[in-house]
Order: structure tokens, then sequence, then C-alpha cells
């Protein structure tokens, strides 16, 4: 009996996700895509959260599809990366930009919060990150991914997804710093032999690599199976070495995207397209609506000036240095004019899931209140809603420009 009404509450719950996931695209495009699905999704779980209506609980169940939800929006984000760009000029300009804004990050917050070290490091890690997952459809839909400005997006954003999670593993870990980096270390290494697992199969053994490879657009789905396969692996292993489950997943998608591209580059595209929809359907919107649950209304209405104040933060210590070094540094980046460099430094401050993410670490560990961590997580999705929409503004103001 007891088992036949917990399995009622988390389809209830589930239930209610999966109406926000149906209503939030009806929304989005409904306002031409101005408020993104995302911040919707956001919305909706605010409503139906404990904080608001309470018709949904974030039961065991939905926190486990949570987790998976936000494995497969940080695989997505990986296999979106281009590893030789992020091994290029540009891509060592962007990291060196990032380390100058953790820099920026980590002093304002310690001359804020009168030198609490910890809560330094969180807000450095929150103000400093990319929301690279979330600007992918936005950067796709716009057609501007093959665009300079696109390229340099997605390189600023591929740091400011993988450095702020290694910044996590370091700096927020249970253990020592040094016994932290030994750890990521190790931990790099199994990620790429669990990769090079199935490629060295894959050689060893080419009649059932051709099997599987004209099996995988059937029901069996056979390379996608491998890449849900790695994807858990890596964050079963992020999870027993007490890392972030994000690191796991981020990790999963760039060494599948270097050894697809490498060995089978249609092969990328199509999984990617597949991973897509697995993600996308369901899994996803559970991580970011189950997120709009954890932020409670009340408490950011009454800390609204700490609202506007980390947005604040998040454009001056992101934003404004990615600008800077495109406006008086040589970056390599191809961007010509202002509102191109302004657009870039936008997007490059849009930030949610790694807020999410560190935020969630930093209340569990009780280093920051569960109030703080609704108003950080309220910040990212104002960035996601007003900054990507300015650069894309500014973008095509930018194109306006130059046909004229």
């Amino acid at each position: 009996m007891a088992e036949g009404q917990l399995l009622v509450e988390n389809l209830v719950s589930v239930w209610w996700v999966a109406l926000a996931a149906v209503l939030a695209p009806i929304l989005a495009l409904v306002t031409r895509r101005r408020v993104p699905d995302v911040v919707w999704l956001l919305v909706f779980g605010t409503v139906i959260g404990p904080h608001a209506l309470g018709l949904a609980a974030t039961t065991e169940s939905v926190v486990f599809l949570r987790e998976l939800g936000l494995g497969f929006l940080f695989l997505l984000a990986g296999l979106e990366v281009d590893t030789t760009d992020m091994r290029g000029r540009q891509g060592r300009q962007a990291a060196v930009t990032w380390l100058a804004c953790a820099a920026l990050g980590f002093g304002a917050g310690m001359l804020l919060l009168e030198g609490q070290v910890h809560v330094a490091v969180v807000l450095a890690i929150a103000s400093t990150s990319t929301a690279l997952g979330t600007l992918l459809p936005i950067l796709k839909d716009s057609g501007a991914l093959g665009t300079p400005l696109g390229r340099a997006t997605m390189i600023h954003g591929a740091y400011g997804e993988m450095l702020p999670i290694v910044a996590m593993s370091l700096l927020l870990s249970t253990r020592g710093t040094w016994q932290a980096a030994v750890v990521l270390v190790a931990f790099a290494a199994a990620a790429a032999v669990v990769v090079a697992i199935p490629r060295r199969v894959y050689h060893l053994a080419p009649i059932l690599g051709r099997a599987f490879g004209r099996a995988s657009n059937t029901t069996m789905q056979t390379t996608l199976r491998i890449t849900v396969l790695i994807l858990i692996t890596l964050m079963l292993l992020t999870a027993v070495l007490e890392l972030d489950v994000a690191l796991g997943a981020f990790t999963a998608g760039i060494l599948l995207n270097a050894v697809l591209k490498g060995a089978a580059p249609d092969h990328a595209r199509e999984i990617t397209h597949k991973v897509e929809i697995v993600g996308f359907s369901l899994l996803i919107p559970v991580f970011f609506v189950t997120s709009g649950m954890n932020i409670d209304v009340a408490a950011v209405a009454a800390r609204w000036p700490l609202l506007l104040g980390f947005v604040a933060v998040i454009l001056l210590v992101r934003g404004l240095p990615v600008f800077a070094r495109e406006q008086w540094t040589t970056t390599h980046s191809g961007l010509t004019n202002l509102r191109e460099r302004a657009a870039l430094g936008l997007y490059a401050s849009t930030g949610l899931p790694i807020i999410v993410a560190v935020t969630q670490i930093a209340a569990s560990s009780e280093i920051i209140s569960t109030d703080l961590a609704s108003v950080m997580v309220t910040a990212g999705a104002v960035t996601v809603l007003v900054f990507p929409f300015t650069a894309a503004h500014l973008a095509s103001r930018s194109g306006h420009d130059r046909v004229a």
C-alpha cells in the first residue's frame, strides 16, 4: 500500500513537471522567444513548487530525474564544444579572460562579504559562468552559430562551463585543494579510458563496429545507448569520487565529440541530435522546473536589492572583462565592431545551470542560506531573460550597419 502511495506521489509531481514542459514552449512561441523556454520552465517550477501552490514536490524519484537532466544538459554542451578552437589562439585568450573574471569575482566577493572566503568563492564561480547549453538553441534559432560572434560565444561558453565546474570540484570540495587536484587528475585519466574503450573495441572487431553502425538508426539505437552508458559511467565516477556530476557529463560530451569528429563526423551530428531529443523531451525540463521549485519568491522579493546587485556583479565581473579584452586587445575572434563585442560580453554573462549547481552545493554545505541561493538562481534567470535578447538585438543592428 505504501509503495502504491509513493508511486502516486512521484507520478503526480512528474505530471506537473511534464505539463510545465509542454506549456513553456507554447508561451515561448507566443512571446516570439523573447522570453526563452528555459525561463518559462523556471517560472512554472516556481508556481507549482512548495513555496507557492505546492502542487509538486522534489521526491526522491524527481531528484534522480533532475540529476539525469543536468547530465544531459552538460553532455550536450560538451558535444557542441570544438576542442580545436579551445586549444587555438582564440581559445587560449578566452581561458585567460575567464581567469581574470574569476579573480575579479573573488575580489568583489571578499569586498562585499567582508572576508568570507568560502562565500566569495561561491560568488566568483556563480558570477563567471556561461550557460552554454542554454545559449545553444538561441544561437541556432537566430542563425548566429556559424558566425564569428557565434564561434566566439561557443569558445567563451566552453570555458565558462568547464572552468567553473573544475573550480567547484577544487575549491568547494570536502577534501583539501591538493587532494582534490589529485582526484581530478585521476578522474581525467579514468574518463579518457572509459571513452577510449568503445573506440578500441571498434578497431579490434570491425565487424562488430559495422554492425553497431548499421543498427544505430533502428530500434536498437546502438550508438545512442553507448553514449548514454558513457554519460552515466562518468556521472557515477564523479559521484563516487565526490565531484560534481556536471563535471562527468561535460567531460563525456567533450571526449565523445573529439572521438566522433575524428573517427565518424557524420555520427557526431546524428548522436547530438538524438541526445537533444532524449534530453529536451523531459529530462532537461525536469532540471529547470525543479530549479524553479527551489526558488522562494517571497524571500527573493524581500531581498530585491540583492537580486539586482548580483545581476550587476555578473555583468561587471564577466561581461565587462570579455568586452574590454575584445575591444582593446587582440583575441583573434574576428569581431569587427563595438556592437558585436558588446553582444559577446552579454552572451558570456548569461549564466544559469552552473549557478543552480554551485548554489545547490553551497546551500547543502551550509556555506550560504537557501534564501541567498534562491536570489542567486533568480538572478541567473534574469540574465537568461535579458542578456541574450539584448545581445541578439545588438548583433542584428551590427549586421544592418555592415549592410549600410
